[in-house]
């Protein structure tokens, strides 16, 4: 700043006042006036004699008009600054401005420069007060600044100031800054997950990476899919949502499905010379064939009953060839459970039956619910099972008028169902012609079985892998019958 002379009235001239002509001032003060930016001039008695419309900040931060003098401690402050073109922070009503002070030795007085950095000072002070980590990339992808929440991700990161991010990383940073979409980068750091939002900043030449510790989020996103998991592996998926969605009292009423019991023959005799991890060992290999077998033909698995598996086809949702796709379902069991290596060596066989007619379906319970059905069709079905042969699928005659054209069934007679007397049953014995094998082989994407001819080869294959077969006719030794609903 120029030299200084004695303080006098704003009024009054100064002796380290400029001195200046009325041309010369106007000449000087047409361009200032004009500058968007705060423009001052103080003389070399600290007396502020010229600020443009544009100063009206720094003049309140300054606490003075045109005309007063410069606080004593602003003075030395610009004072101190001006050899090295440095520059002060004044602020008024939440802004900051930085002054630059130019001393003009010629003319008698020092020029003061303002610009309005609030936004330029947030970003650098801010960052440092964040809770959440907050660093700073250039476009090489060094590291320039890291606030203390970023402690523990920066040496998850093995970064350090002035290191350069993995390539990996800094590619799908700068790609997103360049993007401006505002997405998101998911890293792993320290055993914690983090998302990293990078933010471009323009004019300073770097990127602000706001990072969020999501790791608590990860781990409640993992437990909430898999109770999602547990929860569709007891309800089938309509009714699941139906529960998410409050309904007390889930009770429908399906006119026309089709029901397959499936149980393995002398269960009791299997489990008693078997370990009880063997045993549970066993029943799991079999019974995830059969989920295997439900998800392929498009069914619903309504439950396990200790050795005997139920399934439905034409619900939840409604289907017209759930018949077609059952018997399906049934004909592939025989051979997808001859490949399971346990249940070869053990002589395990099935005795499945199907009824197809209309049921009530539910949920029960508001602990250790299930989805179950009943009805004359669910009591039927079950007979079809309990009265059948070893190794073969056992139907009523309703199943049969279904799936005639499609499969070839073979009659067996009449035998005494509780409750209904002597009742017309048959076994179908695999799919009527090339046409149709071909047909289901392609519904079921490659699944379904060629049985075109087969006649009774399904009855041989069970035969071979050592299935247990029983006399035609008549129904098997009495044995315990699981707790389903009977007649």
């Amino acid at each position: 700043m120029a030299a200084r002379v004695p303080p006098a009235s704003a009024a009054e001239p100064h002796e380290g006042s400029a001195r200046l002509s009325g041309e010369q001032i106007s000449a000087i003060n047409r361009f200032p006036d004009d500058n968007p930016n705060p423009v001052l001039r103080v003389d070399g008695d600290g007396h502020l004699i010229y600020a443009n419309p544009a100063s009206a900040g720094v003049l309140k931060a300054l606490g003075i008009v045109v005309g007063e003098r410069l606080p004593a401690d602003e003075l030395a402050r610009l004072e101190a600054v001006a050899p090295e073109r440095g520059s002060v922070d004044l602020m008024a009503d939440g802004r900051t401005y930085a002054v630059w002070p130019i001393p003009i030795p010629d003319l008698g007085f020092t020029n003061l420069y303002g610009q309005d950095v609030t936004a330029e000072r947030a970003i650098v002070k801010f960052p440092d007060e964040n809770p959440n980590p907050v660093m700073r990339i250039d476009w090489d992808g060094r590291l320039a600044y890291a606030n203390p929440a970023s402690t523990g991700l920066v040496a998850g990161l093995g970064l350090e100031i002035g290191s350069c991010l993995a390539a990996g990383l800094r590619d799908a940073i700068l790609e997103q800054a360049r993007a401006g979409e505002r997405a998101t980068v998911e890293v792993e750091a320290g055993g914690l997950t983090y998302k990293l939002l990078p933010v471009a900043v323009p004019g300073f030449g770097f990127i602000n990476v706001y990072g969020t510790d999501v790791t608590a989020e990860k781990e409640h996103q993992r437990l909430a899919r898999e109770n999602e998991r547990l929860l569709l592996s007891i309800l089938p998926e309509p009714i699941a949502q139906r529960l998410r969605d409050g309904e007390p009292l889930i009770a429908d009423r399906f006119d026309d499905v089709t029901l397959l019991f499936a149980d393995i023959v002398e269960f009791t005799r299997l489990s008693s010379s078997l370990s009880p991890s063997e045993l549970v060992g066993v029943l799991n290999e079999v019974f995830t064939v059969f989920d295997e077998l439900v998800e392929r033909h498009g069914l619903e698995k309504v439950k396990t009953i200790g050795d005997a598996y139920m399934v439905v086809g034409g619900m939840p949702e409604r289907s017209d060839d759930h018949t077609v796709r059952v018997a399906a379902m049934a004909l592939d069991l025989a051979e997808c459970v001859g490949r399971i290596e346990a249940a070869r060596r053990l002589g395990i066989a099935f005795r499945i039956g199907i009824h197809c007619g209309p049921v009530v379906a539910g949920v029960i319970g508001t602990k250790k619910f299930i989805y179950d059905v009943w009805g004359d069709t669910v009591n039927l079905a079950s007979r079809m099972e309990s009265l059948g042969v070893p190794g073969r699928v056992q139907v009523t005659h309703a199943v049969k008028e279904r799936l005639d054209g499609a499969f070839q069934c073979e009659a067996r007679g009449l035998i005494d169902v509780k409750g209904k007397g002597p009742t017309a049953t048959w076994f179908v014995v695999g799919r009527s012609d090339p046409a149709s094998a071909a047909a289901g082989h392609a519904e079921m994407g490659g699944a379904g079985m060629d049985r075109a001819g087969a006649g009774l080869a399904g009855a041989e294959r069970a035969v071979a892998a050592g299935v247990e077969r029983a006399a035609p006719l008549g129904p098997p030794a009495s044995r315990p019958v699981p707790s389903r609903p009977l007649a």
